[in-house]
């Protein structure tokens, strides 16, 4: 079921650019919401439980924590932002999109690792994961629109877009070195929701006002998060 979710979540994006044709208010609005949702999640939920198998090494799992966030910082300069729903590019500047694509992917793979089949309170987790993703798949789509892809070009790369993050989450459940290294793993990815969901949270303030509708999409996001747990 998590795994359709997953894919479905990316369908879901691309199936809203095609038939209702999102604002850029919409699709900030949705950021804002999917961001606050992440960052609960990882501070309620991820840092606890990685600090919970720490064993008094802490120290380690910071590091990689902040390894997480330089990384993701690393990969924002090939996809140019389009993590966190902006693409800083002009559509027909095509030779820089396989850089982009293949940093939304590896986005993508690395966000299904630290989902765990066997703990059913990483509902939170999955979740957030599939709220994230519809907004990115709308951007990414929308993208490809503008840059007058093909239509089946434009299916194919939604398709391995989609595949990314089940995959991820297939590998962390069936191979040896990501089941014995996952808390590791874990903490890494924690910096990379870190990064993004802050980047979300910040850019949502234009020009530094305050804006009702996105403060509203933000608390609705983190009381979702602490209800649910």
């Amino acid at each position: 079921m998590s795994y359709l979710l997953l894919i479905a979540s990316v369908l879901i994006g691309a199936i809203i650019v095609l038939l209702l044709k999102p604002s850029n208010k919409i699709v900030r609005l949705l950021l804002a919401f999917s961001g606050a949702y992440l960052l609960s999640v990882t501070v309620l939920h991820l840092i606890p439980e990685v600090y919970e198998h720490a064993h008094g090494n802490t120290k380690r799992f910071g590091i990689l924590i902040l390894a997480g966030i330089l990384i993701q910082s690393v990969l924002e300069s090939f996809s140019k932002g389009a993590e966190h729903g902006h693409i800083h590019i002009h559509s027909d500047e095509k030779k820089f999109f396989w850089l982009l694509f293949f940093s939304l992917c590896l986005h993508a793979f690395s966000e299904g690792l630290p989902i765990n089949h066997d703990h059913s309170e990483q509902d939170n987790l999955l979740w957030a994961i599939v709220i994230h993703k519809i907004p990115i798949a709308i951007v990414l789509t929308t993208f490809l629109q503008q840059a007058k892809y093909p239509k089946k070009t434009v299916a194919l790369f939604l398709t391995v877009f989609a595949l990314m993050t089940p995959l991820g989450k297939l590998l962390a459940e069936k191979v040896d070195l990501f089941i014995k290294y996952h808390t590791e793993i874990t903490a890494l990815i924690i910096g990379v929701f870190l990064h993004i969901s802050t980047v979300i949270l910040f850019e949502s303030s234009e020009n530094h006002k305050f804006n009702l509708q996105k403060f509203s999409a933000i608390l609705l996001g983190i009381l979702l998060t602490i209800f649910s747990l």
